[in-house]
C-alpha cells in the first residue's frame, strides 16, 4: 500500500515545508543545569530564578523557549506528513475520521491483536495508520 497523502492547499504545503525545515533546524532545549544533576532531567522548564542569568539572558548561555522558534500558524499543530493526528484505541473509533484530512495514531496501551484488526480496518476505509505494526 502506498502512502496516502493529505489534501493541502498550496499556502499550505508551502508552510508545512517551512515548518518542517524549521524543525529541523530548531535547537533542543534543556532545563537550566542539567547536565550538573541527573535527578532534574533535560526537559524544558523557564527559568525563574531571582539571580539566574539563564533568565536574563546573560552571556553565552544555551537558548530560550520563546515565540520566535514557533512554526507558521496554519500549519501548527499537524504531522510532519500534513495530516492531523486522532488518537484510535478500537477499530469502532476509525469510522467518523475523515481520510483526505486525518490520519490514524493507534494508542500505546492497544494490543498486537486489536492492532492487527485496526490496521485492517483503516486499510479498508483508505486511512493513513501514522504508527504501524513493524513486520
Amino acid at each position: 500500500m502506498s502512502q496516502l497523502k493529505p489534501q493541502l492547499t498550496e499556502d499550505e504545503k508551502r508552510l508545512l515545508k517551512k515548518k518542517n525545515e524549521l524543525a529541523r533546524k530548531r535547537v533542543e532545549f534543556h532545563r537550566q543545569e542539567w547536565h550538573r544533576y541527573k535527578k532534574l532531567g533535560d526537559s524544558w522548564r523557564k527559568p525563574r530564578g531571582k539571580h539566574s542569568k539563564l533568565r536574563e539572558h546573560i552571556d553565552t548561555r544555551i537558548p530560550v523557549v520563546d515565540s520566535g522558534f514557533r512554526g507558521p500558524k496554519l500549519v501548527r499543530g499537524l504531522h510532519p506528513s500534513g495530516f492531523r493526528e486522532v488518537l484510535v484505541h478500537t477499530p469502532k473509533d476509525l469510522e467518523s475520521i475523515d481520510s483526505s484530512k486525518y490520519a490514524a495514531r493507534i494508542g500505546s496501551t492497544v494490543g498486537s491483536r486489536k492492532r492487527e484488526l485496526i490496521e485492517k480496518r483503516a486499510q479498508e476505509l483508505n486511512i493513513r495508520i501514522l504508527n504501524p505494526e513493524v513486520k
